[in-house]
């Protein structure tokens, strides 16, 4: 998809409406042609162009047209955005402006009522490049009568250029680790997570006092929730959640101005105590999230389909699949242009996985409308998610009788991922996988006490201990045994605890 179409849908429809008034508005001639490739990138009309010009004029009259209209909508998002946001961000943000315009028109004493109340909500909110820029506008003003003492301006001035010193800092450090985890994820770095933060802290000079805040505390928690879903080993992290519990309750009862950040690290711990087989706490972080999320609109659209995700995955562990698959797809139907692909994909596996533990053939439906190229989920998921998606892919087929697919797929994943798996020294992906293609080969080897060892051996090692793998390994078991992959998923999971 394109940057124009995806601003686009970007608006819904009351938005759009708005927008063509607002381009009607702006169009000072008959003949401008905005409104008709508006209109054709609604519909999708990918043969438009030789609508709108002739063509011997179609290409550089064209894009012309399109960077025009997307400048254009560009400008309506940032007026729309700014006047609508109710965050307290933004009525910050709105009375510095106006508080400007107030200085700049001689109207002294409201203006800087406006610049005050301003202090307050930025301070209030950290916003600490606000603050910059709004005290820097009542430093330029201190001459004039109702001004504040200079002295006390400047010495929040300097305090605030500490502050924000710091949290340059503490981006920078997180700039640093989302890179070191990015080459993790594709390049199969191997680090220590505890070591490589250590060494960041000290290397950008970061205090644990600096490390006290709703956003680092978000930051550090989602580098580390990244690094235990690559490792498939949340004990890896259980001392950042212990840290995480701590900041949290040392927060019980104070006004809540960080939502984002909240909600975030709300979904990490509930995400956490899943990952370990904790349901009920992780049921619990999962209340509160949603508790959080109705305060908001926004948030409650943004995190929607990640709470319905962990929400399914919790009942479908604990015996409910038949809720847990409702969820699920209730959550597909509800999603529109604004959900964030990468969490409707992630949706749309788990839904195929449970179907497929429960023998359902809709799983296979499910597959066939994860539709983007391995290279795209590589990038946006992690390498990871896009291994278990051509495993998934794999085992489907095969349970379904599908079983020259099945095995074109193996092939075509020991291609393109054995390089990497041995550099990352994950073998045990390998092994696995070969005692699928065994079973692809002779179906009835499964009821072979040496096949049924070397599959039973893989519930001995801890790195398969978590809830995924050991769906994976529930589906081989399951094809000796007369239950379904989930009842024995199941059984894993609670033997494993």
């Amino acid at each position: 998809m394109d940057s124009l179409s995806e601003l686009v849908n970007l608006l819904n429809n009351t938005d759009k409406t708005l927008f063509r008034q607002f381009l009607q508005r702006k169009n000072k001639r008959d003949d401008v042609k905005n409104l008709a490739l508006l209109d054709l990138i609604e519909t999708d009309d990918i043969a438009g162009i030789n609508k709108l010009y002739k063509p011997e004029k179609n290409k550089d009259a064209y894009h012309a047209l399109r960077k025009r209209l997307q400048d254009n909508l560009l400008l309506f998002l940032s007026q729309k955005t700014f006047e609508s946001s109710h965050a307290e961000t933004y009525d910050a943000l709105r009375l510095v402006v106006v508080g400007r315009f107030l200085l700049e028109n001689d109207v002294v004493k409201v203006a800087f009522k406006c610049l005050d109340k301003a202090e307050k909500l930025a301070s209030h909110l950290e916003q600490f490049n606000l603050l910059n820029e709004l005290l820097l506008l009542k430093l330029q003003y201190a001459h004039l009568e109702g001004a504040e003492d200079l002295d006390a301006l400047t010495a929040r001035f300097m305090q605030n250029q500490l502050h924000m010193q710091r949290e340059a800092k503490l981006n920078i450090a997180y700039a640093f680790l989302r890179q070191e985890l990015q080459a993790i994820h594709l390049q199969g770095k191997i680090v220590n997570l505890t070591r490589l933060v250590i060494t960041t802290i000290r290397k950008y000079k970061i205090s644990a006092q600096d490390l006290m805040t709703y956003k680092s505390i978000y930051q550090i928690l989602f580098i580390a929730n990244e690094y235990a879903a690559i490792q498939q080993n949340y004990g890896l992290i259980e001392r950042y959640v212990n840290r995480t519990d701590q900041f949290m309750q040392g927060q019980a009862g104070k006004k809540q101005s960080y939502l984002f950040y909240h909600i975030s690290i709300l979904y990490f711990l509930a995400n956490f105590h899943l990952r370990q087989k904790d349901f009920a706490r992780s049921a619990s972080y999962l209340e509160e999230m949603m508790d959080l999320m109705a305060t908001d609109s926004r948030y409650y659209a943004g995190f929607y389909l990640r709470y319905r995700l962990l929400r399914g995955l919790t009942l479908f562990f604990t015996g409910f699949a038949n809720d847990a698959i409702g969820i699920l797809q209730e959550s597909l139907r509800k999603t529109n242009n604004r959900s964030k692909p990468e969490d409707i994909e992630d949706v749309r596996i788990c839904l195929a996985m449970f179907l497929a533990l429960c023998n359902n053939q809709q799983s296979l439906k499910q597959l066939m409308l994860l539709t983007r190229t391995d290279a795209w989920y590589e990038k946006k998921m992690g390498m990871l998610w896009t291994i278990r998606k051509n495993l998934m892919e794999i085992l489907v087929h095969a349970q379904f009788s599908n079983i020259d697919v099945a095995i074109s797929r193996l092939n075509s994943f020991r291609r393109r991922y054995k390089k990497y798996l041995l550099k990352t020294s994950e073998e045990r992906v390998l092994l696995f996988l070969k005692l699928v293609e065994k079973y692809l080969q002779k179906p009835d080897v499964v009821f072979e006490t040496t096949y049924r060892d070397q599959v039973l051996n893989l519930l001995d090692k801890p790195e398969n201990n978590d809830i995924f793998t050991l769906s994976f390994i529930a589906w081989l078991v399951a094809r000796r045994e007369k239950k379904t992959a989930f009842e024995v998923a199941l059984t894993l999971v609670q033997d494993s605890n």
